[in-house]
């Protein structure tokens, strides 16, 4: 799948929080555009124009030995390094950057993108920015699940998909939608999830049961299947506090067990 212009602006921010949860100078990076080649489009605290819309194959230098190895990986200085090939030594040194991280970003088990952060002086880049810049990469990697299922959904790649994998599709995406920081693509998530609930052949919801977006998320995680413990991972949040919103949502709803709930959640309209 091609990236496109808010692809990009999810890599620029996440450069932004790489920087400043690091403190490294320099952040740079981009997404594959035809399997084994990465163009780097964002720049972040650079001085010069020397990486953009460089063009790294899977294998080679630093960013293409992230790629093929699908893992972190770091050198303390990048032109001396024996630890990687060298053919984009030219813009790296152009730039003046010494030490150097890649991190990849990872969806459905592909590599998808890499993000870097540089030093300009050679120095050991320590754990905790590593931690820092692999948790940058993980808030594309849902931003990008996020995207692709937008997508699916907008192509009509799920129409003929059984109810129970519409079902899992809508609460994973429920669950996602609190971690998007971004108002817009949240927003356009939840319409998402709004359009398969109202795929169901339900009215909509009706008009003396409002239920609160969390207790949306529960309802969605038990129609798929998920124990409260499950529903507490996906969520976020303690396997107490799914019981506290699954109790006040059976309430609402009249029901008295976690079926009838979910059975009347879909009368309603807010589940698929």
């Amino acid at each position: 799948m091609t990236a496109d212009a808010s692809d990009a602006v999810e890599v620029r921010n996440a450069l932004l929080r790489l920087r400043r949860a690091t403190g490294l100078p320099v952040a740079f990076g981009g997404l594959l555009e035809a399997g084994r080649h990465m163009r780097i489009s964002e720049l972040s605290g650079t001085a010069t124009h020397a990486l953009r819309s460089l063009v790294v194959t899977s294998g080679t230098g630093l960013g293409g030995k992230t790629v093929a190895l699908s893992r972190p990986c770091v050198v303390t200085d990048y032109s001396a390094s024996r630890q990687i090939s060298h053919e984009y030594d030219a813009p790296v040194t152009a730039e003046g950057l010494r030490s150097v991280l890649a991190v990849p970003v990872v969806v459905r088990h592909r590599v998808r993108g890499v993000l870097y952060g540089a030093l300009r002086t050679a120095q050991p880049l320590g754990g905790r920015m590593l931690d820092a810049a692999v948790e940058a990469a993980r808030d594309v990697e849902r931003a990008l699940v996020v995207r692709d299922e937008a997508r699916t959904l907008a192509a009509g790649g799920g129409a003929g998909a059984g109810w129970e994998q519409v079902r899992e599709a809508h609460a994973a995406l429920r669950a996602l939608a609190p971690r998007i920081a971004d108002p817009g693509l949240r927003a356009e998530l939840l319409g998402a999830c709004a359009l398969l609930a109202a795929d169901s052949g339900a009215s909509g919801p009706a008009p003396r049961v409002r239920l609160a977006p969390r207790e949306v998320d529960v309802l969605a995680c038990v129609a798929a299947g998920a124990t409260n413990a499950v529903a507490a991972e996906r969520l976020g949040v303690t396997a107490e506090t799914v019981k506290g919103y699954l109790r006040s949502a059976m309430r609402k709803l009249r029901a008295r067990t976690r079926g009838e709930a979910v059975v009347a959640a879909r009368r309603a309209g807010w589940l698929p």
